[in-house]
């Protein structure tokens, strides 16, 4: 029956339309709506959120907040997680599972969590390890955490890390360790041996490990909500205040929107990227 391999979709197929489709579709409407503080929502068909959101300097410096937080994040996931992974993947059991473990692990506890353990770390003048400095002579003043960037950039990095070490190791397990040997044996040094045979083939699920990392850090909310606070927003936090707290939820649906086209397009031309890289390298 060829109609069978449909059928069997058909439950997921729904589900999927009910719950993400649906809910998308709706949203991108409400963003067309009207809004008053006296009149509510209505539903008729403006263009004045879009025009808000894309001719105000203000919802500009929120997008390219978001972005540029995003950017580093990932730029700091790469720089450490590829090596971690390269590490993990030359380990022998039983040491292998003990790291990989505490790799994971972290995923087992709630964002909520990690994040707030960043904030009694480095909270101003009680922060753990901000008193722990400054009775020992070595700081004068607090370091600057909370309400940063630098702040947000740490902690979300924190928090997905694993995604790139898991990306990166799934890519380290097509190389061939043989192949390293040959070129040690042939007189290739460490450094040339990184940069000429493990790079090249680990550059595609470190290509994968950003997109997934990216998304994740342009899209965040808990971190840079307890971090940053209200004084420091992102596109994620500023969708949050427009819909709960002015209640203008016509506009934090074109928020919302934006966000999600903007995050389609990024991961749409990276994953084109990731697609020829890996035609080259395992071609």
């Amino acid at each position: 029956m060829k109609a069978a391999p449909y059928l069997l979709c058909l439950p997921a197929l729904v589900l999927f339309a009910g719950v993400v489709i649906v809910p998308l579709g709706m949203t991108v409407l409400l963003s067309f709506h009207d809004w008053g503080q006296y009149k509510g929502i209505e539903p008729v068909f403006i263009l004045k959120n879009w025009q808000e959101v894309l001719g105000d300097s203000y919802f500009h410096e929120m997008f390219a907040r978001t972005f540029r937080i995003a950017f580093f994040v990932t730029l700091l996931a790469a720089v450490f997680g590829a090596p971690e992974a390269y590490i993990l993947n030359r380990m022998r059991s039983p040491w292998r599972g003990l790291f990989l473990l505490v790799i994971l692990g972290p995923l087992l506890i709630s964002v909520v969590a990690r994040t707030l353990g960043w904030a009694l770390l480095f909270g101003g003048n009680s922060g753990l390890v901000n008193k722990a400095l400054m009775g020992m002579g070595l700081i004068s003043a607090p370091l600057p955490f909370m309400f940063t960037e630098t702040g947000i950039v740490v902690a979300l990095a924190h928090v997905l890390m694993p995604y790139m070490v898991l990306a990166v190791w799934a890519s380290l397990q097509r190389l061939d360790p043989q192949v390293e040997n040959a070129a040690v044996a042939l007189g290739a040094g460490p450094f040339t041996v990184l940069r000429r045979i493990v790079l090249p083939q680990v550059m595609p699920g470190i290509l994968s490990g950003a997109v997934i990392v990216f998304a994740l850090a342009a899209s965040a909310f808990a971190t840079p909500a307890i971090i940053g606070g209200r004084r420091l927003k992102v596109a994620s936090t500023l969708a949050y205040d427009e819909f709960l707290n002015t209640l203008n939820w016509p506009l934090g649906a074109a928020v919302a929107v934006l966000l999600l086209a903007a995050l389609i397009a990024i991961i749409w031309g990276t994953n084109r990227l990731v697609e020829r890289r890996y035609a080259q390298v395992f071609a």
